[in-house]
This record gives structure tokens, C-alpha cells and sequence, in this order.
């Protein structure tokens, strides 16, 4: 083969934009650690919205957000089907969760990130007002054994078949909650080990896919825009999400009814996001076992990020020094 025909065979990758969605998720990430352990998850929370969303206006992207915050008291708070960016550039669907673990920030408790995950326009699931999913998620190495609708016992059978294990040396993450007690009934009947945690969806869905985790499947009905949100970052890692909207009452069904929306199909991670080129970005806000949180030294911080980008497959970390006197200059975000 000659090289001009081995050439024409190679694709240069195009840009990738995880080093300027991390920029985001750092600035949100350094506002909303001011309140860590503060006790006020709204002033955190709107810490971090405000500071992602300017930093969202200066990309060179043409986005709307598919998962956001929603509008709230009448501020700007990166509402669903909102535009950001500055209208050039590739045109995309945005997901955001400025800070995933707000109470988690507020009472002073680990592992809160902030996160973006940006995919070709019209890739993303948007569940609209329907905010909760019932989710399994696994690794690459399980990816392919798993079934929404296939007991607990099963799954986990699977999953430790897939991994060369026994199903007692699994270990389950579930978030703590009333409506996940069967999940937590089936797997201690099943014998596999479990980890509860109170809020993270998106950093327990990705704890799946990292071999230094210890984590071999996530179970249980937590947040449908976290959802979306993993199942990008799961995207980039090669593992899978299956998913499926779980209604909380009749007015959640009767707005699915209206809406289009199908109660008992099985999302998978393609569906919540699809296309060719998903790029993610996380940053710590407190330290937890993915990424550590910010920390302030002097009058600059520093961050601890992630890209990931599912086109190359490539995951990179990142660790930023912010000189808060020179980002005082120019910056439209309050750094103090």
C-alpha cells in the first residue's frame, strides 16, 4: 500500500473541546467550594450556576442545553432549551450539572463535581420534567451482560462471569434512598457487597468504569439529567448504562402521556446520548475518591479536572493553578 493511499485512509481528529469545557466546570467548581460546609445549598448552587454560565458564553460552540437547572425565582439558571455559547462553531446539545452533590457541598461532605458533556445536536435524551430514571450501569468489562428487566441475582451473575469473579466479590453502589430498598434487599440476598452513598449519581455511574475504584455496577432510581450526563461520560469510557423513566405519581405519567414519552421502554446508553463525538468534563468540587475538590491557597486555588472524549477514546487529567489577582482583571466571574 502506498502512503498517499494509507493517508487517505487516516482521519486527523478534529477539534476537541475538553479543555474548554473544563475551563467551565473549573470556574463553576472554584465559585461553589466558597460554601462548602456552609449549609446553604441554593447559594452554592447559584454560586456555581453563575459562574458556568459565564464562562458557557465565551465558547466557540453553538449550544442548547438538553439537561440544565431549570428556571428558578426568575434568574438565569441554564434552562432547559436555552442557547449558550457564542453562536459559532460546532452546533451542539449541552447537559450541565454545576455542582452533583449540592447538599454534599453544603453540609461539607465528599465527592461533589461539577460537570458538562456536550454531544452533535439532536444526540441527547431530554426527559423534560420527568426527573427520575431507574439506572444500571457497568463498566467495559461488563458491558453487554446487563438487563434492566433481569433480576438483581441475574445481573450480578453476569457481571461476575464477565469479570472472572464470584458474585461476593461484587460490589454495589445504590444511592440511599426509600424508593431503592428493593435493590438493596436483592442484592444482600444475592450476596454481593454494597456501598450507599446520599447524593453523586454521575461520579457512581463512572466509578463503574474505573478499574481503581473498586466499583463493579451502580443499581437503583436516582436523577434523570445525572443520567444523561454518566451515560456521556460512560460513552467516552466504553462502559454501558441501561434506563428506564420512572414516574413519581400520576401527574408524571399524565405529562409523559401527553409528551410522547414511553414509560416502559429500555433507554440505552446511545439512546441518552448518541452521535459520533461525546466530550465530558468534570471537576472536583470536595475531594472524593474521583477527583480531589478544590483547594484555595493564598489568593489563587487549584482544581483538579477530567476530559473525556468518546470519538478517540482519550481521558485526560488535569490539575490547574488560578492566580485569582490576574483573573480579577478580566474575569466577569466573582472569584472572592
Amino acid at each position: 500500500m502506498s502512503s498517499d493511499s494509507a493517508a487517505g485512509r487516516q482521519e486527523i481528529p478534529d477539534r476537541n473541546l475538553g479543555l474548554d469545557l473544563a475551563r467551565v466546570t473549573e470556574t463553576a467548581a472554584m465559585a461553589a467550594a466558597r460554601w462548602q460546609g456552609r449549609g446553604d445549598a441554593e447559594a452554592c448552587d447559584q454560586a456555581a450556576v453563575d459562574g458556568m454560565r459565564a464562562h458557557l458564553g465565551t465558547l466557540e460552540l453553538d449550544g442548547v442545553v438538553v439537561i440544565g437547572e431549570g428556571e428558578k425565582d426568575e434568574a438565569p439558571m441554564l434552562h432547559n432549551g436555552e442557547k449558550v455559547g457564542r453562536g459559532v462553531g460546532p452546533r451542539v446539545d449541552v447537559a450541565v450539572d454545576p455542582v452533583d452533590g449540592t447538599r454534599l457541598t453544603a453540609e461539607g461532605g465528599p465527592g461533589a463535581l461539577s460537570v458538562i458533556a456536550v454531544s452533535e445536536r439532536g444526540t441527547m435524551f431530554a426527559p423534560g420534567s420527568l426527573v427520575y430514571m431507574d439506572k444500571i450501569a457497568v463498566g467495559p468489562e461488563a458491558a453487554g451482560m446487563i438487563d434492566l428487566d433481569a433480576p438483581v441475582e441475574r445481573n450480578l451473575k453476569r457481571i461476575a462471569k464477565a469479570k472472572g469473579s464470584d458474585v461476593n466479590d461484587l460490589t454495589v453502589i445504590i444511592l440511599k434512598r426509600p424508593r431503592n430498598q428493593h435493590y438493596i434487599d436483592a442484592v444482600r440476598r444475592a450476596g454481593a457487597r454494597i456501598r450507599l452513598i446520599q447524593d453523586g449519581d454521575v461520579s457512581a455511574a463512572i466509578a463503574t468504569a474505573r478499574p481503581d475504584a473498586a466499583i463493579d455496577v451502580m443499581m437503583g432510581i436516582g436523577g434523570s439529567p445525572e443520567g444523561v450526563l454518566a451515560a456521556a461520560a460512560l460513552r467516552c469510557m466504553g462502559g454501558e448504562m441501561q434506563a428506564r423513566l420512572w414516574p413519581r405519581d400520576d401527574n408524571d405519567r399524565a405529562y409523559a402521556a401527553e409528551h410522547g414519552y414511553d414509560l416502559d421502554r429500555v433507554l440505552t446508553t446511545e439512546d441518552l446520548v448518541g452521535g459520533e463525538n461525546v466530550s465530558f468534563a468534570a471537576t472536583g468540587v470536595t475531594t472524593g475518591e474521583f477527583l480531589r475538590g478544590v483547594e484555595f491557597r493564598g489568593d489563587g486555588a487549584i482544581t483538579h479536572s477530567v476530559m473525556m472524549r468518546s470519538k478517540t477514546g482519550s481521558i485526560r487529567y488535569m490539575d490547574a493553578y488560578h492566580n485569582f489577582a490576574r483573573l480579577r482583571r478580566f474575569a466577569a466571574v466573582d472569584f472572592d
